[in-house]
């Protein structure tokens, strides 16, 4: 049975962008590029005459910027999008406003670089348009290549061969947490139901470098909590969320009694990086009992692994629920490894964490 190419319209008013994106998707057996639109309004013409199963879109646009079509879109007939911009780059309020839109996933603009950083460009884009033709997107109110090797864990940390260096159970709680396509949107729900002295929560999201911090900005204003991009050596304590930053692994450490996070360079993990995976390894090694896992919407497998190791040392481990996700992947292959104590929908995923921290 042959499988179903998806079919993407990318919309960017640069010639070279617009050639550089067919490039990098064509380069992927699973993808075809439908359509090229230099606006939106050449793009609404080609959408008349043929849906594509995911739109690739850029912001900054003459006639109609991709903010405003992405609402029309995502208003009459909804379609996966694919926020392109460089805006990504820079964490801008108007990308942050796409995400509330019903985009699906941001990433960055290709751009020359190194050998490294192009294959990663290219890993990245096509994860992100096959993660949002899986996606289910709601109406909103008013050629072959060599692949790439998937890493694991082991590229940034080491399985221990020694004993776990997490101390016994103990009254204080530590809480993980991983998400990726849907994940902006399912993190907020979460958090906003977190009351002001939540156990202390580290979170991986896949997101673009720099759009991190102004994410953490934004969850931090609607929060009870504080919200805010992790930094080396952030200490991990109750009422407070620290984010992963884009483009860097986070790693939880604990030294006596206190627990602290470190950001580490190192290769894409599970095709990325920051990679949920190495955050729930070192939560696995570090935290143990104490420990509460979460996994969130998201195409792939990126934390599923981790998740395994997290409830082989003793930590408790829950997963966002089909119906709730976006893309219904990260919680789905944890599921199947057998690593999930509990299955919940995004709206009790909170009350979960607080319930096994003994907060409620």
């Amino acid at each position: 049975m042959t499988r179903k190419m998806i079919r993407v319209l990318i919309v960017d008013d640069s010639a070279f962008i617009r050639q550089i994106l067919s490039e990098v998707l064509l380069s992927d057996p699973g993808i075809e590029v439908m359509a090229v639109a230099a606006d939106p309004f050449f793009a609404a013409e080609k959408i008349l005459h043929e849906v594509p199963d995911v739109i690739l879109l850029d912001v900054e646009m003459p006639r109609m910027d991709g903010l405003t079509f992405l609402h029309k879109v995502m208003t009459q007939h909804p379609i996966p999008v694919v926020i392109c911009s460089s805006l990504a780059e820079e964490g801008s309020e108007t990308v942050l406003r796409a995400l509330e839109y019903g985009a699906v996933e941001i990433i960055q603009k290709p751009r020359i670089g190194t050998k490294q950083f192009l294959e990663e460009s290219r890993i990245r884009i096509c994860d992100a348009v096959k993660a949002a033709a899986q996606a289910r997107v709601k109406r909103i109110a008013t050629g072959i290549t060599t692949v790439t090797p998937k890493l694991t864990a082991d590229a940034v940390m080491p399985k221990s061969t020694r004993q776990s260096e997490a101390m016994l159970r103990t009254t204080e709680k530590v809480v993980v947490v991983g998400a990726s396509t849907g994940g902006t949107e399912a993190l907020k729900v979460f958090l906003e139901t977190m009351p002001p002295d939540a156990p202390g929560i580290v979170i991986v999201q896949h997101m673009p470098e720099n759009f991190t911090r102004a994410f953490a900005t934004r969850l931090d204003g609607l929060c009870r909590i504080t919200v805010k991009e992790a930094e080396d050596n952030d200490t991990v304590i109750r009422g407070r969320a620290l984010i992963a930053r884009g483009n860097r692994h986070l790693l939880l450490k604990r030294s006596g009694a206190r627990y602290y996070v470190e950001m580490k360079d190192g290769p894409l993990v599970c095709r990325q990086r920051p990679s949920v995976d190495v955050l729930f390894r070192s939560a696995a090694r570090y935290a143990g009992k104490n420990a509460i896992a979460v996994i969130m919407t998201g195409m792939g497998d990126d934390g599923a692994k981790g998740m395994l190791e997290m409830k082989e040392a003793g930590a408790y481990t829950i997963a966002q629920d089909e119906e709730s996700c976006v893309v219904f992947g990260m919680p789905k292959k944890a599921i199947e490894l057998n690593a999930v104590d509990r299955i919940l929908p995004l709206s009790a995923l909170a009350g979960g964490v607080l319930r096994e921290a003994g907060s409620w």
